[in-house]
């Protein structure tokens, strides 16, 4: 698994988590990575997801150069 630390002292809004909460969980894809749980573990709020080797999606991007036509192809699955 894979668990995402927020801060609940730095987060702008506490909404902002609730939603992303609810997105994760409502939102099932074999192309998304599955949430699984979250806790609140002293000021943080932890959030439970399945691990994918390879880093973030932010990461993949910024180091793989694709054509036009393949991001095409990814932005459509």
């Amino acid at each position: 698994v894979a668990i995402k630390k927020i801060s609940l002292l730095r987060e702008s809004s506490s909404e902002l988590c609730v939603n992303e909460i609810q997105v994760m969980r409502d939102n099932k894809n074999a192309n998304l990575v599955n949430y699984i749980d979250s806790y609140l573990v002293d000021e943080e709020l932890w959030l439970v997801m399945e691990y994918m080797d390879g880093g973030s999606l932010h990461d993949v991007i910024r180091e793989t150069h694709m054509a036009e036509g393949e991001i095409a192809a990814v932005s459509r699955e």
